[in-house]
């Protein structure tokens, strides 16, 4: 065991002794609620928190009006975002009002940025814990501290090279989960905010790694989603490391474990060896996220992404080619700075010969510490908007028309939940393609043979083939 981790160990244990001091006084065990704002990293970063919270003694919940201690993980990619969480921190001063006792404590991608900081100092006195991306690990610590003093502690790191394993886990789904393979971004696209709150790449040894998934197997989980900024960039920060496609063969491999998800491929770092690898077994889902973030080569290049929309179209085809049923999906900005009228139709003619089964789609947001945010040829906010809604109804009927190609087929759909419709189940297929069909709770977590009958643009309704 590391040091890291017998340090984390110990601080455990102190959390564990101030949580029972506190529920005693309290005559029952003290609850906690972590929201979760943001990707797929923050969702597996929150699971790893109500893990650390779980084994010191809270009992989770979804209230924030019946928690004793309300952490939010916070999203900075986008100012809504950041709004968002301003908002959410106006209620719950309300609600200590009400509750003085209340800890609030913020972690995040927020929370390294000084500027955010500052201001949740000076104007949120609500807030009693702040810690950032870096120092997760040392949660523990600061929640000992916090239960213990009932003083604000604020406790923010620069950077880090650590990887801090084994940290308790409390999953959101029986059946699947999200495995970390790397941390950090070396990218530094000129709108992105990321590589500056999550640091540089640093990548999980993988033995790590396999014996993380092994154990998940063994535990019941049959779908995994390999985690990173750039899950093709795992291995670089190490050295003799295996290469991303060495690794998901590897997990391939691994007995019960069904499907195989990763998220997020750069396009200039996806490589034919890697689309081998997915053709090569049936257990690595039939899905790649690949953002394009635009059509224009132009803009491209502004936005340092390090190739162009012709590399990219030539990309998706080769991928097409090798891997015929694959689901393709993306994320794409509007109204990045430079942006002209030609560069956004380039971006739609893009987009109607890819036929994406589904785009994230975003309004360009400035980012402060980012390069694009300096520059003087911002898009008026009005034509960004006009842009956007055009963008939409592109998206709207290619997506459409790529769905529609299953109809009719019997295809396995992994059972996540039960559906808002009483008597309906929702999953999805191996193209991430959400289908609702009758069915019970009981189905929740198998995998079991669906006709999709009706394409509903980015869902299917279908019925269970028994």
């Amino acid at each position: 065991m590391m040091n890291e981790e017998l340090s984390v160990s110990a601080a455990m244990e102190e959390a564990r002794q101030a949580c029972l001091a506190l529920s005693g006084k309290k005559g029952r065990k003290l609850r906690s609620c972590v929201v979760t704002f943001g990707c797929q990293m923050n969702a597996r970063d929150s699971e790893k928190l109500r893990g650390i919270l779980e084994e010191a003694g809270f009992e989770d919940t979804e209230s924030e009006e019946e928690a004793d201690f309300v952490l939010y993980n916070t999203c900075t990619v986008r100012e809504n975002a950041d709004q968002h969480v301003y908002g959410r921190l106006g209620i719950l001063t309300g609600l200590k009002k009400k509750n003085p006792d209340l800890i609030v404590g913020l972690c995040g991608c927020m929370m390294q940025e000084e500027h955010v900081v500052a201001k949740i100092r000076k104007s949120y006195p609500v807030v009693d814990l702040i810690f950032g991306t870096h120092n997760l690990f040392t949660f523990p610590e600061l929640l000992a501290r916090i239960l213990r003093e009932r003083k604000r502690v604020i406790e923010l790191w620069e950077g880090t090279d650590r990887i801090v394993e084994h940290l308790p886990v409390k999953r959101k789904y029986a059946f699947k989960s999200g495995v970390n393979i790397m941390f950090g971004c070396n990218n530094f696209c000129s709108y992105c905010i990321v590589p500056y709150v999550r640091g540089r790449e640093r990548s999980r040894d993988a033995e790590e790694i396999l014996n993380e998934i092994r154990s998940l197997a063994s535990d019941g989980v049959r779908e995994v989603m390999l985690l990173g900024q750039n899950v093709n960039s795992y291995g670089r920060t190490i050295e003799g490391s295996i290469t991303f496609p060495e690794l998901l063969e590897k997990v391939s491999g691994i007995d019960g474990i069904e499907r195989i998800r990763f998220m997020t491929s750069h396009p200039k770092d996806l490589s034919d060896d890697l689309i081998e690898v997915i053709a090569r077994h049936e257990n690595i889902c039939r899905h790649v996220h690949l953002p394009v973030q635009s059509g224009s080569s132009r803009i491209l290049e502004k936005m340092n992404r390090h190739y162009t929309a012709e590399q990219y179209l030539a990309l998706t085809q080769r991928i097409r080619d090798a891997v015929p049923d694959v689901s393709l999906t993306t994320d794409i900005i509007v109204g990045f700075p430079g942006e002209t009228e030609e560069d956004f139709e380039e971006t739609l003619s893009l987009i109607r010969k890819v036929k994406f089964d589904s785009a994230f789609t975003f309004l360009y947001s400035k980012r402060s510490g980012t390069p694009a945010a300096k520059w003087e040829d911002q898009v008026p906010e009005q034509e960004a908007h006009r842009r956007f809604d055009r963008l939409l109804e592109t998206v709207s009927e290619t997506a459409k028309e790529a769905c529609a190609r299953f109809e009719g087929r019997v295809m396995d759909v992994l059972v996540e939940e039960e559906n808002k419709e009483p008597g309906f189940v929702s999953g999805r297929i191996s193209q991430n393609i959400t289908v609702h069909f009758p069915g019970d709770t009981g189905l929740i977590g198998k995998i079991v043979p669906v006709r999709l009958n009706v394409c509903k643009g980015f869902y299917y309704f279908g019925e269970m083939v028994r």
